[in-house]
């Protein structure tokens, strides 16, 4: 009897990490219903299939030489951990994604572009605090 339990332990063990795996492949783990619990990488060809997807999108258009961009990443990671199932998040390398940052006439970077049923309602340019980017984005996507 002994010898079956500790044979039919590991299958079971097997068929948990499997469904756990499927589950942070797919984004379908429990608390996030799908949803992203950080920034997406979206480039010119995934872009509008993203802010599509989720009815409350926030983008940010950045490059990796923008010192303000670097430091406005940590408030939007937070945010994006804060608010899974909420807003979605997702960064735009600018240097890499002409199509999207001439789509919306990306001047200067950092801009965040706020995104309601997969229509821009509006932006926010520059670094901020978190407290006027949560300010920014509330009035956007209510």
């Amino acid at each position: 009897m002994r010898a079956q339990t500790v044979n039919k332990m590991p299958s079971e063990v097997e068929e948990i990490k499997k469904r756990k795996m499927e589950e942070m492949v797919n984004g379908t783990g429990a608390g996030g219903n799908g949803w992203p619990e950080a920034p997406v990488v979206v480039t010119d060809s995934s872009f509008q299939e993203f802010v599509s997807k989720y009815p409350k999108v926030v983008v940010d258009c950045w490059a990796p030489w923008c010192g303000p961009c670097r430091m406005l990443s940590p408030t939007i990671d937070a945010l994006a951990k804060d608010l899974r199932g909420k807003v979605a998040f997702a960064k735009l390398n600018t240097d890499d994604n002409f199509n999207v940052a001439g789509k919306f006439k990306i001047m200067s970077i950092p801009t965040l572009l706020f995104f309601k049923n997969g229509q821009l309602v509006d932006k926010m340019v520059g670094a901020a605090p978190r407290a006027i980017v949560e300010q920014n984005m509330n009035k956007a996507l209510a």
